[in-house]
Formats: C-alpha cells, sequence, structure tokens
C-alpha cells in the first residue's frame, strides 16, 4: 500500500465514509461548525470590549448630569446592530483564519487534498457560513443598525423634555441647559421638583449681566400650545449684576418662570443615518446615496474578505497557527479605511457617486483573486472557482 492510499483509507475511516471518496458533507459540517463557533467567540470578545468602551462613555455623561443612568441600558441595547455590522465581517475572517489555519498546522489539509479535496473545494466549503454572516450583517445594516439609531435619538429627545431631573444629582452644582448651572438641595416628587434651589445663569448677550435665582424649590413646565419649556421657582430671589461691580439688581418673588428651550421646528431634516433605507433609496442627495452605499457594502465585504482569507489561511509549522494573523488584519483595515474615507468624500461630493464604494469592493476583490492563482490557473487552462469539479 502506498503512502497516498495509506492516508486515504485513514481518513475514510476517521470520517466514516466509503472508499469512494471523502464524504463532503461531514467535512463541510465540520469546517463550518470551526468557522462559526470561532467567529463567534471573537465577536463575543470584541463585543464586550467596544460595548465596555461605551458604557464608560454614557457612564461619564450620566455622571455630569448630561443623561440619566436608567437609560444607559436600553441605549447600548440600541447601540448594538452597529457594532455587530462591522465585528461580524472581522470576526469571520478570524475564524476563517483560524479554523484553516488549525488544518494546516495539523497536516489536515495533506490528508484533504490526498482524498481529492481542492483549494476551490476549501472556497466552496466556506461559502455557506460566509452567505449566514453576509444575511447577519445585511440584516443589521440595512434595518437594524438605522432602527436603532433612530430609536436612541428618540429616546434621548424625549428624556430632554421630561419635566423632571433625573439627570440630576442633589448637591451637586451641574449644566443644565443652554448657559446655566443649577444646584438642589434635594428633589422630591419622584425627581419632578428641586428644593432649596440655586441657578446662575450667564447672559446671551455680552451687554448683559449674569443672574443669580435663589428659590425654595422649582420645577418644570412644557406648554401643551407651543412646546417649551419653562423653569418655575417659587418662594426666592434674583439677583442680577457684574462681579466687582456695585450695581446689582435684586427682586424677591412668589414666583418666577425661565424659558429654557423653544420647540424645535417640525420640518427639521432627520439625520441620513436614522433614516430607513428605503427612504435613502428616495433620495437624490449626496448624504444619502453615500448612506445607502455604505449599508450595501458591509455584507459585500464579507464576501470579498473570504476570498483574500482562504489563500492567507495557508501556513505551516515554522509559521504557526497565527503566522497570517497580521497580513491578515492590516488587509481588513486597509479594506474598512478606504471605504470609510471614500463614503466621507462620497458625502461632502467630493467623488461621483458612480462607481462611490463599490470601486473599492471591486478593487480588493482584485487583490483577492490575485491571492488566489494558484486555485483558478493551472497550467494554461483557466478553471472557474465555483463550477469545476474536485
Amino acid at each position: 500500500m502506498t503512502v497516498k492510499a495509506y492516508w486515504q483509507s485513514r481518513y475514510r475511516v476517521r470520517l466514516g465514509v466509503s472508499p469512494q471518496g471523502v464524504a463532503p458533507l461531514i467535512l463541510f459540517r465540520y469546517i463550518t461548525r470551526e468557522i462559526l463557533l470561532t467567529m463567534f467567540a471573537i465577536t463575543g470578545i470584541l463585543l464586550l470590549i467596544l460595548l465596555g468602551g461605551r458604557f464608560i462613555r454614557f457612564f461619564n455623561a450620566a455622571a455630569a448630569g448630561e443623561i440619566p443612568v436608567s437609560i444607559i441600558g436600553s441605549l447600548l441595547l440600541y447601540r448594538l446592530p452597529s457594532f455587530l455590522e462591522l465585528l461580524l465581517p472581522l470576526a469571520f475572517m478570524l475564524g476563517v483564519l483560524l479554523a484553516y489555519g488549525r488544518l494546516y498546522l495539523d497536516n489536515e489539509m495533506t490528508v484533504l487534498s490526498a482524498c481529492g479535496v481542492s483549494d476551490q473545494g476549501l472556497l466552496k466549503f466556506a461559502l455557506l457560513p460566509a452567505s449566514l454572516v453576509a444575511l447577519m450583517v445585511a440584516l443589521a445594516s440595512l434595518w437594524l443598525t438605522p432602527w436603532g439609531l433612530a430609536q436612541g435619538e428618540a429616546l434621548l429627545k424625549e428624556q430632554a423634555q421630561r419635566a423632571d431631573f433625573s439627570v440630576l444629582n442633589p448637591g451637586r452644582f451641574q449644566d443644565f441647559s443652554q448657559n446655566r448651572v443649577v444646584y438642589a438641595e434635594a428633589l422630591t416628587e419622584g425627581g419632578s421638583r428641586m428644593q432649596g434651589v440655586f441657578l446662575h445663569q450667564v447672559a446671551d448677550q455680552a451687554d448683559q449681566a449674569p443672574t443669580v435665582i435663589r428659590a425654595q424649590s422649582g420645577y418644570q413646565y412644557i406648554a401643551p400650545e407651543t412646546g417649551s419649556r419653562y423653569l418655575i421657582f417659587e418662594q426666592g430671589a434674583r439677583y442680577q449684576g457684574r462681579p466687582g461691580q456695585a450695581e446689582y439688581q435684586a427682586l424677591t418673588f412668589d414666583r418666577y418662570v425661565v424659558r429654557i428651550s423653544e420647540r424645535q421646528e417640525a420640518g427639521e431634516t432627520p439625520k441620513v443615518n436614522l433614516l430607513t433605507t428605503s427612504e435613502l433609496f428616495a433620495l437624490d442627495q449626496a448624504e444619502a446615496i453615500a448612506q445607502w452605499q455604505w449599508r450595501l457594502s458591509m455584507p459585500l465585504m464579507v464576501f470579498v474578505i473570504l476570498f483574500a482569507t482562504v489563500p492567507l489561511a495557508r501556513t505551516d509549522a515554522r509559521q504557526g497557527r497565527f503566522g497570517r494573523f497580521l497580513p491578515a488584519v492590516l488587509l481588513h483595515i486597509s479594506y474598512l479605511s478606504l471605504l470609510i474615507a471614500l463614503n466621507s468624500a462620497l458625502a461632502k461630493g467630493k467623488i461621483p457617486p458612480y462607481p462611490g464604494l463599490f470601486a473599492v469592493h471591486v478593487g480588493f476583490l482584485l487583490l483577492a483573486l490575485g491571492l488566489n492563482w494558484r486555485m483558478f490557473w493551472h497550467g494554461k487552462r483557466w478553471r472557474m472557482p465555483f463550477f469545476a469539479s474536485h
């Protein structure tokens, strides 16, 4: 028995298949499981890092009195799809790299090659997991991400319009509305009323003096007719003057009203990243075109990354399992950086809308085909990867 026949028979026994050849279904299930398990593990680690960084930013904003602590969890949940659409292509690339790299390192690829599995077959085995990942990325980028960003924006606006002081911490000086610093000794009635209030308001115009208000209590009021917000103080005094000068105006009041914001105009144009994909297609603006091309670029990136990663996964014992990590990561960073740069240029109208971001995909696809030249070129005969037999 030759060495090739020995390894063929041994591998067939391991897979439990007949002597006619290696069972494609068993091998396909094995490779798919290795890729997806590795990808989900990497996604979980990277997602924890990103969520941790975003949580710190939100927590700092809550500590500064900009947002209440109670909505941090909801904001993180709404940002989750935008994280996944960026992480899944990278995690899939690393999953393919580690799964195939281990097969090369353990000489499993040598056995598969002896059993008739070609490089084209390896690419075919990874197409289904790539399609599943591309489907998840498309679901996130085309629907879930704009929905989550819109929900998060609406939550922040709703919180800004609420007639309570949940963003304030009693016993601390905090920024409140524009050019105003407020201090409250305590919050009562479920956080809707301040007790022992101090307010310092900087004048909007240079010829006006700053104002200081001291009151026993205060609360917010939203006018139903206009939608404007008012801060109402009860039982206090108002002082207006410039520090270092003796000219001060002082008055006492039973009730004093300060308008802190006006209703936003109904015709305000929403941000393009908050619009649905169907709404973006209906717009003929540079920002809208750049946004929908970006959303389509994320699932396309998965397939281009697959073509480039399969040849990069080829390694040996000297290079080790992580020997091709650096080139693969640099390739992904270059790919994503070019997409971000061209997206910004397209949104500003500096480049034509077509081919737009698709030029980056075509360029990296040609690079991936160059890395796979051994797969397609056999002597003088060109073989298509999806229709050639093993």
